[in-house]
């Protein structure tokens, strides 16, 4: 989603918030794809690694988080990064790209209005409303890219409708297979936030985008029904 809109994040910095599941992956997919993860956090505070994760770092918080139940601070000891305490990365760390990967409403209008005071070009949803309605105001009317989590936190759903495909049919898809079969699902979401969203200036509303093609696509399953 973040590439089509002419955003190439190979070497841009990536600020996570979170360090579960979600969180990790999304980090692991980034590393993939020469991104700069700069921050992760947990619900005891963030730290910041101005130069990036590396690959053994982020397979020691994979462990530190999934293995031995640890806390974030954990890491800022091993490795003696920055580590804020009681915070998110958002009003710490400077960052090309964020990631709020965590809960619920974790971003509000001053996070927002630090963020893109910092260089934030770019907002990618990885949690159930991460943003509240200030901050995603914030993100609009500086009109940076803000994907919401009904479109770009999808994936999870998507992947989970794959295995049950494959379960259905008795087959055994490679992580590549699934990989590309859900990059295609992404692609058509972005498409039809673009088709939907894209207002007369040409910025892209993602938000507005989602919800009208999440409503058409209801609307032509009733009709495909008879419902109406």
């Amino acid at each position: 989603m973040l590439k089509t809109r002419g955003i190439d994040i190979a070497g841009k910095r990536v600020a996570i918030s979170g360090s579960g599941n979600v969180a990790t992956y999304t980090a692991e997919k980034l590393l993939q794809l020469g991104a700069k993860v700069v921050s992760m956090s947990d619900s005891d505070g963030s730290i910041y690694v101005p130069e990036g994760l590396s690959q053994e770092q982020l397979d020691y918080i994979f462990k530190l988080k999934n293995i031995y139940r640890g806390r974030i601070r954990e890491f800022a000891e091993e490795y003696e990064c920055q580590y804020f305490e009681g915070e998110r990365p958002w009003q710490r760390v400077a960052c090309d790209i964020a990631m709020p990967s965590a809960t619920q409403n974790e971003i509000d209008g001053d996070d927002a209005r630090a963020l893109i005071a910092n260089g934030c070009i770019a907002v990618s949803e990885g949690a159930n409303m991460p943003s509240t309605p200030e901050a995603i105001r914030e993100f609009q009317k500086a009109k940076i890219l803000y994907a919401p989590g009904k479109a770009a936190n999808a994936g999870g759903v998507s992947v989970s409708g794959l295995e049950m495909a494959q379960n259905s049919q008795k087959l055994s898809w490679t992580e590549e297979e699934v990989d590309d079969k859900l990059r295609h699902i992404m692609q058509d979401i972005h498409e039809q936030c673009v088709k939907y969203g894209t207002e007369e200036d040409g910025y892209i509303n993602y938000v507005k985008g989602a919800n009208v093609a999440g409503f058409m696509k209801v609307a032509r399953a009733m009709m495909a029904q008879g419902i109406l």
